[in-house]
């Protein structure tokens, strides 16, 4: 009888490997090749590009360089499109092609064609990356201007979120005394946002039996580390560990989705727009980005994974709460949490009370705060 080698249980996730390497490849600014079938092309981010990169996409022959777009930034740029579209670019003039990815201003200067099944991948990819989306696109025959390129199957990045979630596992726990929550234990999980890690912070000694008080907390650096006064995020986090100390204990999971899964550095772009007059979602879209890019199948799968079927969700946010509710877990409760008003916070949380329909009411948040500077 043949025993399989260990080897052989790797190789089955080879094309995962394959779209692992390649969200690398385009986080470094290096082309990858994107292949469906017959047809293949040459993808980049478009906020890798410079002079030495666009020297060797203009020595192709016939040019066949296009700028594939997102419909938020289609639309910013003044056309009416609820799909994506590809510009095409002739010649690569790195000033026009800066405009048209991220200057609010900029308008469209050339047609843009619907874009194709391998464009729609190329910027998936760059969504997995967390860089800008915008991607530069060349057809097949521009690998040999890359030699060594790394290819990968767009089934295989087009499913990759969904196989991340049927791969999570717990990889480390301990116990994290924490202020306000000295009984915490904190259990990593690897999987469900492609390489990074997620935190689940056991509050207490919660009865699994019973409806578990849960928050969903997308991490937030300036926030959650800094006490940026531009959101009220940091509140929100430590008043639900704080309250599940408190109240027979809990689960917060901590997932790493900065700028509502854009990264850290599109966050602090949009940081900027915002400055200059954008509420946080009309920046999100100036940059090419939907209103909220984040996915909590896999909360739900870890909130299964530790044991809780039934929840008490403490949230603001009700994509949240129809997220566990569709992945099978049984809402018991819903809970509100409150944070701070500031005069940099009030216009942002406005926003998402308005655009996103988050259940914030503004007069129980100014009443908390004036409590607090009591």
């Amino acid at each position: 009888m043949t025993v399989p080698s260990l080897w052989s249980g790797f190789a089955s996730d080879a094309t995962q490997v394959d779209v692992e390497r390649a969200i690398a490849e385009i986080r470094a600014g290096r082309p990858v090749l994107l292949r469906d079938e017959a047809e293949r092309v040459v993808a980049l981010a478009a906020e890798a590009v410079d002079a030495a990169l666009c020297a060797i996409l203009d020595r192709l022959r016939p040019p066949s360089t296009r700028l594939a777009l997102t419909a938020p930034r289609l639309r910013r740029l003044g056309l009416a499109r609820r799909e994506a579209g590809a510009i095409a670019l002739p010649v690569l003039d790195m000033a026009r092609l800066h405009a048209l990815v991220a200057d609010p201003e900029a308008r469209i200067d050339a047609p843009a064609a619907a874009s194709t099944p391998l464009e729609d991948g190329a910027l998936e990819l760059m969504r997995l990356a967390q860089v800008l989306p915008a991607a530069i696109v060349a057809d097949g025959g521009a690998e040999a201007a890359f030699p060594g390129l790394l290819g990968v199957g767009l089934p295989d990045v087009l499913a990759y979120r969904a196989v991340r979630v049927a791969a999570l596992r717990i990889v480390s726990r301990a116990q994290v005394p924490l202020e306000g929550a000295p009984d915490s234990e904190f259990v990593v999980f690897r999987g469900g946002e492609g390489l990074r890690d997620q935190a689940a912070i056991i509050v207490g000694r919660p009865d699994f039996l019973r409806p578990v008080l849960v928050r969903l907390h997308s991490a937030c650096l300036t926030g959650d580390l800094f006490g940026s006064l531009k959101c009220d995020c940091g509140d929100q986090l430590r008043y639900a560990a704080r309250f599940m100390a408190e109240n027979g204990g809990g689960v917060l999971l901590y997932l790493d989705q900065e700028g509502r899964g854009n990264g850290l550095a599109s966050k602090v772009r949009a940081y900027d727009l915002q400055a200059r007059g954008f509420d946080t979602y009309d920046a999100d879209a100036a940059l090419g980005f939907d209103s909220d890019r984040r996915i909590f199948d896999f909360a739900a799968e870890m909130l299964k994974k530790l044991g809780a079927r039934r929840v008490r969700v403490m949230t603001n946010n009700p994509e949240k709460i129809a997220a566990l509710a569709a992945a099978g877990l049984e809402i018991a409760d819903e809970q509100r949490v409150l944070g701070r008003l500031t005069d940099h916070n009030a216009r942002y949380l406005e926003a998402k009370r308005d655009k996103a329909g988050h259940f914030i009411d503004l007069d129980s948040v100014a009443r908390l705060t004036l409590r607090k500077i009591d």
